[in-house]
């Protein structure tokens, strides 16, 4: 039997399930929170997790135990529910599946054994073992799959995922996110983005057509969503201030005096890593205000074609930058580095 915890948002997981099915497969899900329910299709193979986090290793034990589990798939290694089921799957010789944002994106949707980004076996290959010459030198374009990673869905699965917790959650009284805010102030930052988005949009417009009427060459830092488990658990970080007073120290002391540094947003960043007056506060601290330029959001392919490096955590849009012939600095863990 294939057991299912937490997907991304939306039917991915059932979907996936019902094709298990259809091959003479069995499946369940264990759900945390009304959010995941309702994406569940089949309702009778629905088993509710109610109690309190510490009572899951043991709850997690008689599962697959009963149900004679065979395989375990998941989405994401890093949450606490996963790593306690994955470390009680591998000692009991059970198959963990993973699958992740995608490493190449948009999309695509990455699938691994027992462990993906830092966790991932491919930290330790060489990338001959990764992909055979032959293919470097002919590559074989394939296309994109039709229907995932449209960043519509995705919103709209969000929405609809946090709605549930937040207004019909009654089941899972003892229910508490990974992230390391509230569900409920979550969604208050979604809002305010959401009324604001106005603003945004006309200040974006203005910071990428100022960037493009200057003339000075620079450098370009890739941000991404501070609470990220590739921030959180791939990285020496643990706040976007933190990376940024690390990077722009180095850019001060060490950047030819007529280069500057053009800072982007992660796309979904939704305010509550306060980029733009952390980026003030470190310009007066190093004197480099008049050198730093930050946009918030934006297509990439234009900002990157111009710059002459690219600094990230682990940001897979690093691997954009490598497809051109930018020197790319990770200073996280990247199965790209």
């Amino acid at each position: 039997m294939f057991l299912f915890l937490q997907g991304p948002h939306g039917p991915f997981f059932s979907q996936l399930a019902g094709a298990l099915e259809s091959y003479g497969h069995t499946t369940c899900q264990i759900g945390f929170n009304q959010g995941d329910k309702i994406f569940w299709a089949n309702k009778q193979n629905f088993v509710a997790f109610t109690l309190p986090l510490e009572a899951w290793s043991g709850f997690f034990q008689r599962q697959i135990r009963d149900k004679q589990i065979t395989d375990l798939v998941i989405y994401n290694d890093t949450r606490p529910f996963h790593k306690t089921a994955i470390q009680a799957a591998h000692a009991k010789g059970i198959n963990v599946h993973i699958f992740e944002e995608g490493y190449l994106r948009p999309y695509w949707i990455t699938y691994e054994r027992d462990g993906s980004n830092g966790n991932s076996k491919l930290m330790s290959l060489a990338q001959s073992a990764v992909i055979p010459d032959h293919l470097i030198l002919n590559p074989d374009p394939v296309p994109a799959p039709c229907h995932w990673g449209d960043m519509r869905e995705h919103i709209f699965y969000g929405a609809v995922y946090h709605w549930c917790i937040l207004c019909a959650n009654h089941q899972f009284p003892n229910f508490t996110s990974h992230r390391e805010i509230s569900i409920r102030k979550e969604f208050r930052l979604h809002l305010k983005q959401l009324i604001f988005t106005p603003a945004r949009m006309a200040a974006r417009f203005w910071a990428n057509l100022t960037l493009k009427l200057r003339t000075h060459p620079y450098h370009l830092i890739l941000m991404q969503l501070q609470h990220d488990s590739a921030i959180q658990n791939h990285s020496p970080f643990k706040t976007n201030a933190s990376f940024l007073e690390f990077v722009l120290r180095s850019f001060a002391n060490n950047a030819a005096p007529h280069h500057h540094l053009v800072i982007k947003a992660h796309p979904l960043e939704d305010g509550r890593s306060e980029i733009a007056y952390h980026l003030r506060r470190l310009g007066a601290k190093f004197d480099i205000n008049r050198r730093i330029h930050y946009l918030p959001g934006g297509k990439l392919a234009h900002v990157l074609d111009p710059a002459l490096s690219v600094v990230t955590v682990n940001s897979t849009a690093g691997q954009q930058a490598l497809w051109r012939g930018i020197p790319v600095k990770t200073l996280g863990k990247a199965i790209y580095n």
